[in-house]
């Protein structure tokens, strides 16, 4: 529900300049659910504001789920995780604001200067334990933690991002058999769509931790199915581990859920193996040296100043105008000889031009009815003029031998229709799509299709997989996520293909489909699975915006 950022993007034209009176100071990122905007309190606290899209504003399911996961994050109070503050889930425009943590994320930590040392390891592990005590008392279960979830402020580790965590109390919101979570770090009831409790959130603790000491993934990279068949069917090599940890990471590592270590337990024995260390007001030096240079937060945004004016003056305009102060004219300068002779020189040349025009209009004028007067009177000597008032034989065609009849019987030219302003086609959004290798996608209702006939399908061969259509094109976008009606209508001109590779996609991709009718749609992949290895089916997770006859 938060986003860090060590670069603050400034604000683009479409963004808003405030939202729910929060006055936006930058951008911080982007993810499947919204924007994340900079911005502070009226005390000049700095927050970060997710404002969800617009597509999933207009899904009531959406709508209920967001306001489900406010109402439980509502309940979360930890020294460790970055508080909600305020949202509205029912405004027209769904958004939330949370703590801003000014400082990067455990992956940027990680990816700027490598494996961290043994003790700044136990620091981590004690402050996400203790966050994961205060969002499991809430009734909540993570879900997804991992590096990039952890941020790491000056005085401690803050775990952020609840956007896909579940309420226990709650009822599951994904489609039957779907999974939730990063697959690298998910624990193995995860991963086989087991039942998920509290003890995932602490498998997943241990594999950060890991990947904090080690510079890398514990259960290694590659595709994402081949790093769930590790995490379901093979133990953990901890012996590239510093030996200081193995013990602790082995029981969050468990298998067995009962097996693994509660949260309580990982933090009194961080406290152990820390010392006197524990004790250190604001933590050690180690510590503050992980983190890196201190985040320079853009200042608030200044409210804007009414323009000011005396009560004699000029109405005031809107409020939102730059203030701006009424100053009184200055004294006029008495003129001199010269200036009182130049003045009456430019006066008798206004005047005598003035003349001259008027004289040319009245000339103009008196032509024109001069004309006007021979017209009628020729008119009234014609013999087809006799008995018709209108004058017929004079028509637009300006042939005089043309009778009545034939004026009458041409048809009048038709008046050019006047264009009504074009209504862009409305975004309809179908979150949490999944597809697997029996089933499909249809781009017209219903969307999900038990069967293959749908307008999209997922294929695999021995591990390389791609999305295939009968009846549309496809084309992936490159560069940062930002896609819309405007850029998949730019990126499907003059294309063809209806089938497009997934081997380079990853969470977050975006690919655009256009239908034989004319729909447009926007598929956002949210999770991937491209196994090769037996025992593990291939699917995808996706949501999809169509904007139909687009």
């Amino acid at each position: 529900m938060n986003s860090a950022t060590e670069v603050f993007e400034p604000l683009r034209a479409d963004d808003p300049s405030t939202v729910a009176g929060y006055r936006i100071a930058a951008r911080l990122g982007a993810g499947g659910m919204g924007q994340v905007y900079l911005s502070h309190t009226q005390g000049g606290r700095p927050v970060a504001i997710k404002v969800v899209r617009p597509e999933l504003a207009e899904d009531p399911a959406f709508r209920r789920r967001f306001r489900r996961e406010v109402e439980a994050a509502r309940r979360v109070r930890g020294a460790y995780t970055a508080e909600l503050i305020d949202a509205d889930a029912d405004a027209t425009t769904p958004w939330l604001a949370t703590l801003y943590v000014p400082g990067p994320s455990l992956s940027q930590a990680v990816t700027r200067r490598g494996p961290l040392p043994v003790p700044a390891v136990l620091w981590l592990m004690a402050g996400v334990a203790e966050a994961l005590q205060a969002i499991h008392g809430a009734g909540i279960v993570h879900r997804d933690m991992k590096p990039s979830n952890v941020l790491l402020a000056a005085d401690g580790p803050r775990v952020i991002d609840f956007g896909i965590s579940l309420a226990s109390d709650t009822t599951a919101h994904t489609a039957t058999g779907a999974t939730i979570g990063t697959p690298q770090y998910m624990a193995p009831e995860q991963a086989s769509a087991g039942e998920v409790t509290a003890a995932a959130d602490v498998f997943a603790l241990g594999q950060t931790a890991a990947f904090a000491a080690l510079g890398e993934p514990l259960y290694g990279t590659g595709p994402s199915a081949t790093v769930l068949y590790r995490i379901v069917h093979s133990e953990p090599d901890l012996s590239r581990v510093p030996q200081e940890l193995r013990p602790l990471l082995a029981r969050c590592l468990a298998t067995d859920p009962q097996e693994r270590a509660t949260p309580a337990e990982i933090v009194a024995w961080c406290r152990t193996e820390l010392g006197e260390d524990a004790d250190a007001d604001g933590g050690p030096a180690l510590w503050r040296e992980v983190t890196g240079p201190q985040v320079t937060v853009p200042e608030p945004v200044p409210e804007p100043m009414p323009m000011q004016f005396p009560a004699s003056g000029p109405a005031p305009l809107a409020a939102h105008t730059m203030r701006q102060v009424w100053q009184p004219p200055e004294p006029a300068v008495p003129e001199g000889p010269e200036q009182r002779r130049k003045r009456r020189r430019r006066n008798a040349v206004v005047a005598a031009a003035s003349i001259v025009t008027v004289a040319m209009l009245l000339g103009t004028a008196w032509s024109v009815v001069d004309r006007a007067a021979d017209s009628l009177r020729d008119r009234a000597k014609s013999p087809t003029a006799k008995g018709s008032s209108a004058g017929p034989a004079h028509s637009a065609s300006g042939d005089p031998t043309r009778k009545p009849a034939e004026a009458a019987s041409k048809p009048s030219p038709t008046p050019t229709p006047t264009p009504t302003p074009s209504v862009p086609p409305k975004a309809v959004p179908y979150p949490a799509l999944r597809l697997d290798d029996s089933n499909s996608v249809g781009i017209k209702e219903p969307v999900e299709r038990a069967t293959r006939s749908g307008d999209l399908r997922l294929t695999c061969d021995e591990g390389n997989c791609e999305l295939q259509s009968d009846t549309s094109v496809i084309v992936q976008l490159s560069g940062k996520p930002n896609g819309s009606l405007e850029s998949c209508r730019a990126a499907l001109e003059g294309k063809g293909t209806r089938s497009q590779s997934l081997s380079s996609a990853a969470a977050g991709s975006e690919f655009c489909v256009k239908h034989r009718s004319g729909d447009i749609a926007l598929l956002v992949l949210a999770i991937k699975s491209t196994p090769w290895m037996e025992n593990l089916p291939s699917f995808l997770m996706a949501d999809m915006t169509v904007w139909r006859a687009a």
